[in-house]
């Protein structure tokens, strides 16, 4: 997979990117999320988690 072209450095795709650093977000959201419970807002806290299980979910779908 390609980052850029060449007539557009820094060109990647949202997708691309997300791709990229999807570790580093997972843990971000994480981290938030333990902040929102450590702040004893579970349903914060569960609105973070979510989105990190949709994100980890759709990424094992590629994988297979």
């Amino acid at each position: 997979m390609a980052m850029s072209s060449p007539a557009e450095p820094g060109g990647e795709s949202v997708a691309e990117l997300s791709a990229l650093y999807l570790g580093n977000i997972l843990y971000a959201l994480e981290a938030t999320a333990s902040g929102f419970d450590a702040e004893q807002k579970a349903e914060h806290a569960a609105f973070y988690r979510g989105i990190a299980r949709k994100l980890a979910e759709a990424r094992g779908r590629e994988k297979a």
